[in-house]
């Protein structure tokens, strides 16, 4: 199995760098004896300040979890370096850091858990429960590093939240810049809701609907159904 982690050399600083880099485990990190452990034995063979680079879509949840915590237990301090995309479970591992920085270019995106469930009633009604307890573990991550209520950050969940690098720092997902000042960006946020709702704005204004029954929530509303 490719993995999804390395270490480089700062030679200018004269210190390793850990890169975790595209999907986070390519199978189940509960059916791999060996790779959780060789990633636990090669983070507590270092010791000191330690910075890690994300580059990831994302991956396993449980994988995460576990990287997460090895690195809140990391004895030096945690520098956390997004400089493309951390998303999915691997925005769940960027909160670990002490300092979290982002590129002006990169993104992070934070969503819903979801997984495959086969079976009859009793066993997808058990699915969605422990898709619930994983949303509310992902959730105190965030919660911790950024401050931000859980209900505001479940219906970032929920919506599927895109965040680029001003918004990031400004809701607390990261702590600064790597280059740079927020304060010369514009901020943007995008979710999956975004589209339909400019869409739906658009058509209302240029139709000009005679019925003042027809809003442009009524237009989003339609057009959510016909997305879905």
């Amino acid at each position: 199995m490719r993995q999804f982690w390395n270490w480089t050399k700062n030679q200018e600083a004269g210190t390793e760098e850990l890169r975790i880099d595209g999907y986070i485990a390519e199978q189940s990190w509960f059916a791999d004896d060996v790779t959780p452990r060789q990633f636990k034995e090669q983070l507590a063979a270092r010791s000191g300040d330690l910075t890690v680079w994300i580059n990831s879509g994302g991956g396993e949840c449980f994988a995460a979890a576990q990287i997460y915590n090895l690195l809140k237990e990391h004895p030096g301090k945690v520098t956390v370096k997004i400089d493309a995309l951390a998303a999915s479970a691997a925005s769940v591992i960027a909160m670990a850091g002490d300092t979290v920085l982002i590129s002006p270019v990169a993104q992070i995106m934070i969503h819903n858990p979801a997984t495959d469930i086969f079976g009859e009633v009793a066993d997808l009604e058990r699915g969605i429960e422990m898709l619930g307890e994983i949303k509310e573990s992902i959730i105190n991550a965030y919660e911790i590093k950024t401050g931000l209520s859980r209900a505001k950050i479940a219906k970032m969940m929920d919506a599927e939240t895109w965040l680029n690098a001003k918004a990031a720092v400004k809701l607390g997902f990261a702590d600064a810049l790597l280059y740079g000042s927020a304060d010369d960006l514009e901020e943007v946020v995008f979710d999956r809701h975004t589209p339909a709702v400019a869409v739906a704005a658009a058509f209302h204004k240029k139709l000009k609907p005679k019925n003042p029954g027809v809003t442009a929530a009524s237009l989003e509303q339609r057009l959510h159904l016909i997305l879905h």
